[in-house]
């Protein structure tokens, strides 16, 4: 329940233009070691304002890396609602 609800406000808290960022970002993209993980750094290329909190709310696995599951479900929730 606490990563739902800190995705969910992190969610909330993205601005439009940092969406539309991360939206252009892919997973091979931002995997820039190719360690076929996203670091905290790695996402934060995409939204510097990610917190490591919310990061860690995205990490379902708690490994410190979001996979291409994770990193996908964290853009999905990110997307404005229609």
């Amino acid at each position: 329940m606490k990563k739902i609800v800190l995705t969910s406000v992190f969610a909330l808290g993205l601005a439009s233009a940092a969406y539309a960022q991360a939206a252009a970002t892919d997973f091979a993209t931002l995997d820039a070691d190719l360690s076929t993980g996203i670091s905290l750094a790695e996402a934060q290329t995409a939204w510097p304002d990610l917190t490591p909190e919310a990061f860690a709310a995205a990490d379902a696995d708690g490994n410190g890396e979001l996979s291409a599951a994770e990193y996908d479900a964290l853009v999905a929730s990110a997307a404005p609602a229609s």
